[in-house]
């Protein structure tokens, strides 16, 4: 039998064999993100990716039981979708931390089953609205809004030869702007950029990018490491650019791009960190906004 955590990096390897990035769904900024209807709470971390990249035209899901509670039902034959809530637990006669004075708590993961609105009978949800699409000039200005509202930013400067993010001098370097096509591969690459930030000792010292040597660090873990910072990077960008109103089908996903992180995907390492890699996009995420959870 599956673990849960077989399950979720299955699913997201079945979307990218049929060359869809879960992770880069137009859904977002299109309908909103995935939201559970009784509880009028947004779906976050790596539950976005499985409930997002269905492509639903409305954000609403509900549990079997929840439908049930609010007079409606699950129409017969309908297959549910997997969503995990992520909890602590402390275990028995584990040893206490010397410094913090309290017992080590441990992270379990739980898989629910949802369906959406459209599998539904019995319930009124609210007529599926597309958010409406936004100009040029209105996503620029977003995407602006959110750079410039990030709290305690690093230095960015123009004029790299490539972007990159430096955890040693705290700074990200952009190409000039005349470089990137449009604007949506400007701000995504910016984002993507931003998203490493988060991860510097000042703000949420995310392990992954403390201990990141870069693309050619020798060894597997030191790869592993490398993958999961970028795969957070990523979730990041695609999330920021969800509330910049910027559409990401406007973005060619290759082929080379697919099978990388297919590949990357199916190593024994990746069942567990592409759900901490999903964690950890949505807390850079709220760092850059300026909202916690």
């Amino acid at each position: 039998m599956q673990n849960v955590y077989e399950q979720i990096t299955n699913r997201i390897l079945d979307h990218l064999e049929n060359g869809v990035v879960p992770w880069k769904s137009p859904y977002f900024s299109k309908t909103g993100f995935p939201k559970n209807f009784s509880t009028q709470k947004e779906y976050n971390g790596i539950n976005v990716l499985l409930l997002g990249s269905q492509r639903f035209t409305s954000p609403y899901f509900l549990t079997f039981l929840q439908a049930k509670e609010l007079g409606g039902h699950v129409r017969k034959g309908e297959r549910g979708f997997l969503v995990v809530k992520y909890g602590t637990y402390e275990k028995a006669n584990e040893q206490i931390e010397p410094e913090e004075g309290k017992s080590l708590k441990r992270g379990y993961l739980k898989a629910y089953t949802v369906f959406h609105a459209s599998q539904i009978d019995g319930i009124a949800f609210p007529e599926p609205e597309e958010l409406p699409e936004l100009s040029v000039s209105e996503r620029t200005n977003r995407a602006r809004a959110i750079i410039e509202g990030m709290p305690n930013p690093p230095s960015i400067s123009e004029g790299s030869a490539v972007p990159c993010y430096r955890p040693s001098t705290d700074s990200v370097h952009m190409p000039a702007n005349r470089y990137f096509v449009n604007e949506v591969a400007l701000y995504t690459t910016l984002f993507h950029e931003l998203a490493h930030s988060t991860g510097h000792a000042s703000r949420l010292a995310r392990k992954s990018l403390l201990e990141n040597r870069g693309i050619n660090a020798a060894g597997d873990t030191a790869q592993k490491t490398y993958a999961e910072e970028e795969l957070v990077a990523e979730m990041t960008a695609s999330f920021l650019n969800a509330h910049a109103g910027i559409i990401e089908e406007e973005i060619e996903n290759s082929a080379a791009y697919i099978k990388g992180w297919s590949d990357a995907l199916r190593t024994k390492e990746a069942k567990s960190w592409v759900v901490r890699a999903a964690s950890e996009g949505q807390k850079a995420t709220d760092y850059i906004l300026g909202r916690s959870r």
